[in-house]
């Protein structure tokens, strides 16, 4: 067969838009001959897609008319016959051939046609169709110069596929456009695109050149039929298969190439805005020891002076070197230990003659240096490479010459700073004697170098997070609640300590032992305690305490605690869920007039009152249930033991004993607590006669003798800070710290940002939040500044 046919059958198909994809997929067209066609019906199937259209639901109203009038003309191209060949005549006879591809765009697609174009002996010319292509417009809907662009470079691709598959010499190829835009941008030497146009010039450009391309009129562009979709009873009467008229006239002088310049550049939106340079001319031949500063380590500005060295050696040598480098280039092999040794020399030679141009003058008449001078006990020499060096006493000493005479470098320099950072990384971040080694070693000999060391030591971020002291901050006033003269337990502190194991019940084979904890509650300011026994860690035995306290001891006015689970805990469920079988503990305790105090996360040693009391609690206890067997330890009987311990507790002396025979009371927490009736201070005088009066006045007076004792002899003892006298520096909103946590070693602690910070009343910052990254997830926590290593300050 001579003609390529078309055989349609389409008639089975459903009206879905499962079955719009299997008429597309039907159409079997590897060539493009029908391009202009099936672009219509891929069209319509990225609407239904867009639109969300089932597979297999009935195609919605308004496409049904669009689909059904596109799929009946499909039947039209049963009647379409292409010539198989290309020309009539042998293309391989021909005089001349030459290969035209033409490109346009729309709004809707993007299309590609490629024709052969040959000249015989006669100087006819044939012209024969090779090659169509058309795609759908990308959705994100470009403009158009953009898909004038995309559509040249699907001409490109046309290009490079028929020149690799056609078996036949060529004499050119040629591309045709009808953008004036795109022609400007492709033959464009002086403005810079943004990257979406840069990336498809240079893959134009890759391929062909400027000259390759021609204008051609939209009306005489066989590639707008791809773009813009042809009905199939109208296609054989396009230029779609035999190409414009002009290809058929022979090459003329218009034909040539033209240049295109840019189409309105001012407002183009894809060309970047000219930036104007400047060349600054410099007629010091010396390096600016002022530019070493733009380095953060020591290996970078060797490699970069050893690189200048290299491309300076380049353009010395007046032949290739046996590397193949010549003149300015960037050279990706590794430097040699030459070059590295030559960048070294010329980097101490630059910042010796910055710092030091008055001896080395003086050296190199021959004379000695003023005796005023820093490097004058050092005899300093200038070395063959103009080196200032030690000269020393070692000349005849069976050492190398780096450790006979050592390069002497100022100390305040920064080039000397990357020194020493980079042996203090080579010695693993230890201490200044091996810092110090390291660079002596080296052949180094620093002006002051042991301050300079340590001060580079002491701002050293990794050697803070291995051995860095947790900050402090001077200790703070002591709260109202310790200073006041007020009833027992007005302010009270709360925790809780334990467990022990007592027997809840006796078996033949042995007996059940369950747990027990006790809550302590602190006066803040008699340092009285009061324990009771808990059965659990849940809220109801801790609200059981709680009641049974006040019941006792009367309601607190104040409660203090740490953020244990068993406090805030107890809190958070009681007050996000209001449920009948518990008792809420903040509305419990507002109803008595009392409010709730937790301290920071993490902060002890801001409850140091009540912890003090625990640790007392259990070394009696302790001493305690030496005595008593294990197996008697019973429920009851722990209550007995907690109330002796608290008993003993409350009758220790709050100061040293007196040897005064007129004092023989001594100050303790029990002589208030006995009197419990009356505990608020007396509102008139009462003298030593009282004593001997009515029962009340008796008592008033036992408690005046206790407030005035209490305020004579014990309130002093608190003035005193027996740690943290002096103050630090705040904390502030910004600094990078190390996270204290217990739970894992020191090089696994988290780093993270101060966010916020808390002063207290003096100024001083003791409690900061803290943003951190923890197991992926980005978290905040409170903590004191006891629990932090300061790494990185916002000046840092």
């Amino acid at each position: 067969m001579d003609t390529f046919t078309f055989q349609v059958s389409i008639s089975d198909k459903p009206f879905t838009r499962r079955g719009v994809l299997s008429t597309i997929n039907s159409l079997f067209d590897p060539l493009g001959f029908v391009a202009p066609v099936t672009i219509r019906g891929k069209s319509l199937l990225r609407e239904l897609t867009l639109e969300g259209t089932d597979w297999d639901a009935p195609l919605p109203q308004d496409k049904h008319e669009a689909w059904r009038t596109w799929r009946d003309s499909l039947q039209e191209l049963e009647h379409l016959h292409i010539p198989r060949a290309y020309t009539p005549t042998s293309p391989s006879g021909a005089k001349q051939r030459e290969i035209c591809i033409f490109s346009d765009a729309s709004t809707k697609a993007i299309g590609a046609v490629a024709y052969l174009k040959t000249t015989d002996e006669d100087g006819r010319v044939h012209v024969g169709f090779i090659l169509g292509k058309a795609r759908l417009a990308p959705v994100n809907e470009p403009t158009i110069p953009r898909l004038e662009l995309c559509a040249a470079v699907l001409a490109v691709e046309m290009a490079e596929l028929i020149v690799q598959e056609i078996d036949l010499p060529l004499n050119a190829v040629t591309l045709y456009c009808d953008s004036k835009v795109v022609l400007g941008y492709i033959h464009n030497q002086s403005k810079r695109f943004y990257v979406y146009v840069h990336n498809r010039i240079q893959r134009i450009r890759q391929s062909t050149e400027p000259k390759q391309w021609r204008y051609v009129p939209t009306e005489d562009n066989p590639a707008d039929h791809a773009s813009r979709s042809v009905q199939a009873s109208l296609l054989t009467k396009t230029n779609w298969f035999t190409g414009p008229a002009f290809l058929y006239k022979p090459h003329t002088v218009s034909d040539q190439h033209q240049v295109f310049e840019l189409v309105d550049p001012d407002s183009d939106v894809d060309i970047r805005p000219h930036v104007t340079s400047c060349i600054t001319s410099h007629n010091d031949e010396s390096l600016n020891p002022k530019r070493f500063e733009r380095f953060s380590s020591w290996k970078s500005l060797q490699r970069a002076v050893a690189t200048l060295i290299h491309v300076a050696q380049s353009f010395k040598s007046t032949n290739k070197n046996t590397t193949g480098c010549s003149g300015w280039h960037q050279c990706k092999r590794p430097h040699t230990v030459d070059e590295l040794y030559k960048a070294t020399t010329v980097i101490q030679c630059t910042v010796q003659k910055a710092c030091f141009p008055e001896e080395l003058k003086v050296l190199s008449k021959g004379a000695e240096v003023n005796k005023k001078s820093p490097l004058a006990r050092l005899n300093p020499a200038i070395s063959p490479e103009g080196l200032l060096r030690i000269g020393g006493r070692f000349e005849q000493a069976d050492l190398n010459e780096k450790e006979k005479h050592p390069v002497i470098l100022p100390g305040k320099h920064h080039v000397s700073t990357l020194l020493i950072r980079h042996y203090h990384e080579q010695v693993e971040h230890q201490g200044r004697t091996f810092t110090e080694g390291a660079v002596r070693a080296a052949g180094v000999w620093l002006i002051g170098g042991k301050r300079c060391i340590s001060s580079i030591l002491h701002g050293c971020v990794s050697c803070r997070k291995l051995s860095g002291r947790r900050e402090s901050q001077k200790m703070s006033d002591l709260p109202q609640e310790r200073l006041s003269i007020s009833p027992p337990f007005t302010y009270t502190g709360v925790d809780v300590f334990g467990p022990w194991f007592v027997t809840a019940r006796r078996t033949r084979g042995g007996e059940t032992k369950n747990k027990r904890w006790a809550v302590l509650f602190t006066c803040l300011s008699t340092c009285a305690v009061h324990i009771e026994v808990v059965e659990s860690m849940d809220t109801s035995s801790f609200i059981n305490s709680l009641r049974r306290f006040f019941a006792i001891r009367g309601p607190s006015k104040q409660l203090h605690s740490d953020c244990g689970t068993n406090f805030v805990g107890a809190c958070k469920e009681l007050q996000f869920y209001k449920v009948q079988k518990e008792l809420d503990v903040q509305r419990y305790t507002n109803n008595q007039g009392c409010s709730w105090h937790f301290n920071s996360p993490h902060s002890s040693h801001k409850g140091g009152v009540w912890e003090r009391m625990i640790g007392i609690a259990r070394r009696i206890l302790d001493s305690m249930l030496t005595r008593t067997p294990s197996s008697r330890l019973t429920h009851e009987v722990l209550c007995t033991l907690m109330g002796e311990v608290m008993s003993i507790i409350n009758s220790r002396p709050l100061v040293s004993v007196s040897s005064d025979p007129e004092v023989p009371q001594i100050l303790t927490p029990a002589m208030l607590l006995t009197r419990k009736q009356c505990v608020p201070p007396p509102p008139g005088e009462f003298t030593e006669k009282d004593m001997y009066k009515q029962q009340w006045r008796q008592v008033q007076r036992l408690a005046d003798q206790f407030w005035c004792r209490w305020k004579r002899e014990y309130l002093h003892t608190l003035q005193v800070r027996h740690k943290w006298q002096e103050s630090s520096r705040n904390i502030e909103q910004g600094d990078i710290v190390l996270l204290k946590d217990s739970q894992t070693c020191r090089n696994d602690w988290p780093m993270g940002l101060v966010t916020k910070t808390f002063p207290g009343r003096d100024g001083k910052v003791r409690k900061i939040e803290i943003k951190t990254t923890k197991d992926g997830y980005l978290k905040k926590f409170l903590r004191p500044v006891t629990e932090i290593v300061l790494l990185l300050t916002t000046k840092d």
